[in-house]
């Protein structure tokens, strides 16, 4: 009986750690260099660099959830956004930041290595 309570238990453990309870939200990137087409006419670039303490837009400091608002104010039509990380960046502020930024109409996304 020992043994069989073992069993079940290493069973329900395998289950546990095995399972997914929540859904993973996808975000679409391209990454820059490889794949990345240019838009057509002469779109704006910006610079979007993340660090520790959060992002910058062309190397002003501003929170993550007034980047859209700024882009759109700096570039009247189709922005081109290039997002690099620093080596002491989360992956979290860089899901943040791409989440905040996904909502620009008409705006390339191109995350460099």
């Amino acid at each position: 009986m020992t043994s069989l309570i073992d069993v079940i238990f290493l069973l329900l453990l395998f289950f546990m750690l095995t399972s997914t309870f929540s859904r993973f939200g996808e975000i679409p990137i391209t990454l820059g260099g490889r794949g990345a087409e240019p838009l057509p006419g002469d779109p704006v670039s910006l610079l979007v660099r993340i660090t520790d303490t959060g992002p910058s837009l062309n190397g002003t400091d501003i929170a993550v959830r007034d980047l859209a608002a700024a882009i759109l104010e700096r570039a009247e039509s189709a922005p081109q956004v290039l997002v690099t990380t620093t080596t002491d960046a989360s992956a979290q502020a860089l899901a943040e930041t791409l989440f905040a930024l996904r909502g620009l109409p008409d705006a390339q996304i191109v995350v460099l290595e």
